[in-house]
């Protein structure tokens, strides 16, 4: 079925020149400022350790950090990331985090490591030693289709106590 003129015309791409300070670099983007910034991120920019996921905020797969907080790149625009501090799994520097990550051998097939190291970080950063609970509030919008949750919270605990 063919769109009507008017219609196309309604639905046209707008393009705007949006700057993103990804990672600590200065990026100028020339695309429409409603465009998701998993895809900027993954095919303007080719950032691709951010994953797709389930496109609906769900899976928690795309999670980046915008201003230190953790949100689903899947649903948040590139004006909306304008102006703010991008951080995404490249540039992710806690290395005792991956460090416990690593020991216990929480990737199993890692699809969605990105998202839930994203997750992890923001976490640790609000709360250095989180308890159990902190850990499955903080974790719970996270998916795992390999299940290997028990090695997450292990790793966080782990981490924690380090931390102590």
């Amino acid at each position: 079925m063919a769109i009507p003129s008017s219609a196309a015309k309604d639905k046209s791409l707008t393009t705007t020149s949006l700057n993103l300070t990804i990672n600590g670099r200065s990026f100028t983007l020339n695309t429409d400022p409603n465009m998701p910034i998993l895809w900027a991120l993954r095919d303007i920019l080719g950032l691709t350790g951010t994953k797709y996921g389930c496109g609906a905020g769900l899976c928690g797969a795309c999670t980046v950090h915008v201003d230190g907080q953790p949100v689903r790149a899947c649903l948040t625009s590139v004006s909306q990331a304008q102006g703010k501090q991008l951080t995404t799994i490249e540039g992710l520097d806690n290395q005792k985090l991956k460090n416990a990550w690593a020991e216990h051998n929480v990737p199993q097939c890692g699809y969605c490591q990105a998202g839930q190291l994203m997750s992890a970080a923001a976490l640790v950063t609000q709360h250095p030693k989180p308890s159990a609970e902190q850990i499955d509030a903080a974790m719970s919008g996270n998916l795992c289709r390999c299940g290997t949750y028990p090695r997450i919270k292990a790793a966080l605990q782990s981490y924690a106590k380090q931390e102590g």
